[in-house]
């Protein structure tokens, strides 16, 4: 058991997937996982561990940014031997041809948070996705018929920015999509040499400033789950 894990030893999968959000981990359990089973409570933070396709997989929440899913990340792989981390989160399109409901595989985070440039002395590191499980990602996406983008994101610590049009400079290079965590999650599992991913399902176009319901959200963020149980094993 950790400290913020309720978890015993061979609770956690191998394959754990990490929507920020716990509702979600709930959600994606009880309508994708067979046999599911709570694991952890700790801070409202669910844990569920099932199976899919008679693999064993887990799903963790855990909380918005960096430093929150930077906690259960080392926690999973340190105290519960997770070996391949899968994000499964939203995002903000900061290309005008990538809708709503579009999919996104995380080649690459860049971002504005500090915690980088502390654990390195000041130096950029580039934190990137694992090829395997990218290469294996966009393979499943093919095989079930939803379309995918791959390439550059942005990790950031503001949700708020309190300048509305910081992004457009991300934009013009090429990034794809601003969340929260993906830079912290490329990192650890560098650290840790366990293969890392994060699918996202555009959520907000920052753009033209539009935004899928709540009802929207949870049908359109299926095809990410799918494709992300696909990686399981």
């Amino acid at each position: 058991m950790s400290i913020h894990l309720a978890a015993k030893p061979g609770d956690v999968a191998e394959t754990v997937l990490l929507p920020g959000d716990p509702l979600r981990a709930r959600f994606v359990a009880e309508n994708f996982l067979e046999d599911p089973v709570c694991y952890s409570q700790v801070r409202g933070m669910l844990g569920y561990t099932g199976r899919h396709k008679g693999r064993r997989v887990s799903v963790q929440g855990t909380g918005m940014g960096m430093p929150s899913h930077a906690i259960y990340v080392h926690e999973l792989i340190n105290f519960y031997g997770a070996r391949r981390l899968i994000r499964i989160g939203s995002c903000g399109s900061l290309q005008k041809d990538l809708p709503l409901r579009g999919l996104v595989l995380a080649m690459s985070a860049s971002t504005d948070s500090n915690m980088n440039r502390l654990r390195f002395g000041g130096r950029d590191f580039a934190p990137t996705a694992d090829f395997g499980l990218l290469t294996r990602a966009a393979e499943a996406a093919k095989n079930l018929g939803v379309p995918v983008r791959a390439g550059a994101v942005l990790s950031s610590d503001t949700f708020y920015d309190d300048d509305p049009g910081s992004w457009k400079l991300w934009a013009a290079y090429g990034v794809l999509a601003v969340e929260m965590e993906t830079a912290g999650l490329y990192t650890l599992a560098a650290k840790y040499q366990v293969p890392a991913l994060s699918i996202l399902t555009v959520s907000d176009h920052i753009p033209d400033g539009t935004a899928l319901s709540a009802e929207d959200r949870e049908s359109s963020f299926r095809d990410m789950v799918k494709v992300a149980l696909e990686l399981a094993g």
